[in-house]
């Protein structure tokens, strides 16, 4: 009899954290943020008579707090949640050490609750708790829903927010930069690049990239347009 084996032809995405995820909502927050202060000043400034450097100006300072914000924001709160995680692992490995035992019964009592029979997951248990850091692997897993050696790092999601930011946030001011004197240049390529971001966002979710893109197109350019009317009020009244 021939031995059968098996290939496994699926793969699954990250979905613990990393960078992917901080960096995608980063640039997301960032071109809208900023496009809708751009829209915003823009239209003030066009109704109060005045130039473009005001929306440079309004621009640049939009992108270098919003970056900063990001990511001392991701930072904080991924620290925050490694900080909490670290600290369950070790009372998971102080309750090892002194309570062996009742670890082991409750590992049990975990594969007894996913089908396993009585016995069996009394066998599985007591031999995954033969090695300490075995077990505490598979504690950690199965009562936190964490990997051991695969917490998030608060650096790594805090340099994704900052560039990711940086880099959205800077598209619909290079218009402005390069000379554009009106709203029409950054309008186009911010509507190009918000459906953009909406693809890449479809890249870790179960959403289609057209609805996606079209989602976030039509969301960005309602948030801009709601601050464009509202810079223009304000301009008008201040003409």
């Amino acid at each position: 009899m021939s031995k059968q084996t098996f290939e496994i032809h699926h793969s699954h995405r990250d979905v613990t954290g990393g960078w992917l995820r901080p960096a995608v909502f980063g640039a997301s927050d960032g071109l809208v943020s900023n496009f809708s202060l751009i829209a915003g000043v823009a239209g003030g400034t066009a109704a109060a008579g005045g130039d473009s450097t005001a929306v440079v100006i309004a621009g640049l300072a939009g992108l270098v707090a919003g970056a900063g914000s990001m990511a001392a924001g991701e930072y904080v709160s991924v620290a925050s949640q490694s900080e909490l995680a670290q600290a369950e692992i070790e009372l998971e490995r102080y309750e090892l050490t002194h309570r062996p035992e009742a670890e082991e019964q409750e590992l049990a009592e975990t594969f007894r609750r996913r089908g396993l029979s009585v016995d069996l997951a009394s066998e599985v248990a007591r031999e995954l708790s033969r090695d300490p850091e075995h077990a505490l692997e598979v504690h950690v897993r199965e009562e936190l829903g964490v990997d051991l050696h695969d917490l998030p790092s608060p650096l790594t999601a805090g340099v994704s927010s900052l560039l990711a930011f940086s880099v959205g946030a800077l598209i619909p001011l290079i218009p402005y930069v390069l000379g554009a004197d009106s709203l029409w240049p950054a309008l186009v390529v911010s509507f190009v690049a918000l459906f953009g971001v909406g693809v890449l966002v479809s890249q870790i979710t179960v959403r289609s990239w057209l609805y996606s893109g079209t989602r976030q197109l039509l969301l960005g350019g309602a948030a801009a347009g709601i601050t464009y009317l509202v810079g223009s009020w304000v301009g008008t009244g201040l003409g």
